[in-house]
């Protein structure tokens, strides 16, 4: 299996070299060659390993999915990789992503188990036992560059601290994410952990990242790569739930399914599209958006429009205050039959001059709906409001303000037919000022994160500034 860039650079990759890389060359983003084909007799199989009884069917699940996209580690490094990762013991459960019913054929999936209470953790867990294996196989060091909304940054953290050989820069909008969000992030005291509140909005940190990456000479001098969902190994390792949600919601390899996802980056449904084209039974991929509603107007416009950082709305579901959805660009290079010239005119060259494109009188766009399943939607903060309100009285179940996205956007495209399954972004406790705002009543805090706000912060404020994030890495790695 070799790897090629969204924007045509001839070169092919195997997995390990796209891993420790993040961005190609050219500032595209790595996609495997051909999407491998599940058939009917595979996915039989894979509902037996995952369902079998016999403990560690996740971990089991996961190397069927990674090992037809990796062959440059050997089966049984990848095998116990993976199950070193997905255990009842971090995730508090034998299903590690179990399904609950809200009614019938409506289920959310939850992804929260993790050590970060976030659906990151399922990714970052894996692409941490990673790292650290490929840079012990090859004597080297990596120093991660990453940029979060919210929850990538304290999910990368714990996934990486005490892992040999890696160092991590993260960037995070200063005072845009929840004091909870801000507290996990910011009171880890590891050496090897270095958090940067960048003056702005997502998108700067997220800019600055992708600057640092196309900085080649830096980029190689410094040994710099990226746990953010550009780096490949981490949306991969998303695939795997959306085959454990198919397995739990349906009992026939035949049945259909739908997912919605809340989404700003576009990693986590991307994921869903690549399970998708490896042929999961999937009906619709809808995306559930904010009052950052980038995504939500290309799918039912075509217009593809991001928003300058005064113009990003700083909402209750602060994890998707995004409007360049980096992960975006690897749907579009499907969509476009592959095209990497038309995807590098596009993402390269039009979004850089215009803030914009527009595929709309494109044939190819109708295909995002009729071909690939796509439908979107958004939500507000009433919504939110409204929708947690609603489910807990309902249900008895309290959901977080990007899961209740996620549901009042699922309820708008339900098909009575075919079961619809919401991915579950966070635990409550995250956003707990929103949640007491909806019940009047503060969500359960998991022990461990007793007083955490309290705790002592490190963490640097700095200007939007790419040569200033570069002079911080290189100076704290020469300190090393």
């Amino acid at each position: 299996m070799l790897y090629l860039s969204t924007r045509g650079d001839p070169a092919r990759k195997h997995f390990c070299e796209i891993l420790l890389e993040g961005l190609a060359p050219d500032g595209g983003l790595y996609l495997p060659e051909r999407y491998p084909q599940v058939d009917a007799g595979t996915l039989a199989r894979w509902r037996q390993v995952f369902n079998g009884g016999a403990p560690g069917g996740y971990a089991a699940l996961a190397f069927e999915v990674l090992s037809l996209y990796i062959d440059d580690i050997p089966p049984a490094h990848l095998r116990a990789l993976c199950a070193k990762t997905y255990t009842e013991a971090v995730y508090g459960t034998p299903q590690i992503v179990p399904l609950k019913q809200l009614e019938s054929g409506f289920h959310l999936e939850a992804l929260s188990n993790g050590p970060t209470l976030a659906f990151k953790d399922m990714a970052m867990q894996l692409l941490g036992n990673l790292f650290e294996y490929e840079l012990a196989r090859r004597g080297e060091e990596l120093n991660i560059l990453g940029a979060t909304s919210g929850d990538t940054g304290s999910a990368a953290e714990y996934a990486m601290c005490g892992k040999k050989g890696v160092r991590v820069f993260m960037l995070s909008p200063h005072g845009r994410m929840s004091p909870f969000q801000q507290a996990q992030m910011f009171s880890l005291m590891d050496q090897n952990i270095h958090n940067i509140a960048i003056e702005g909005v997502f998108d700067d940190c997220q800019d600055i990242v992708k600057n640092v990456s196309n900085d080649l000479d830096f980029k190689r001098l410094h040994k710099i790569g990226t746990v953010n969902s550009i780096n490949w190994a981490r949306l991969l390792a998303q695939v795997v739930y959306y085959f454990a949600g198919y397995f739990q919601a349906t009992k026939l390899d035949t049945e259909r399914v739908s997912f919605t996802v809340p989404s700003g980056n576009f990693g986590n449904v991307c994921a869903g599209h690549v399970a998708r084209q490896m042929g999961l039974p999937i009906d619709r991929l809808v995306v559930a958006t904010n009052e950052n509603d980038v995504l939500d107007e290309f799918f039912r416009t075509g217009v593809y429009r991001v928003r300058v950082s005064a113009d990003t709305h700083e909402t209750s579901s602060p994890s998707m205050d995004i409007s360049k959805a980096s992960n975006f660009e690897r749907f579009v290079f499907d969509l476009l039959g592959r095209d990497g010239a038309r995807v590098k005119a596009l993402f390269g060259d039009a979004l850089a001059r215009d803030g914009r494109f527009d595929l709309s009188a494109e044939p190819a766009f109708a295909d995002a709906a009729s071909r690939y399943g796509f439908r979107s939607g958004k939500s507000t903060h009433q919504n939110r409001l409204d929708t947690i309100r609603d489910v807990f009285q309902r249900h008895g179940v309290m959901i977080d303000t990007h899961t209740a996205d996620g549901v009042k956007v699922a309820r708008e495209n339900l098909d009575a037919a075919v079961p619809m399954i919401v991915l579950e972004t966070a635990l409550p406790i995250k956003f707990a000022e929103t949640i007491v705002e909806a019940l009047g009543q503060q969500p359960h805090r998991p022990p461990q994160f007793e007083g955490i706000e309290d705790l002592p912060k490190r963490v640097q404020v700095m200007p939007a500034d790419t040569a200033a994030v570069q002079a911080f890495v290189a100076a704290h790695c020469a300190r090393a």
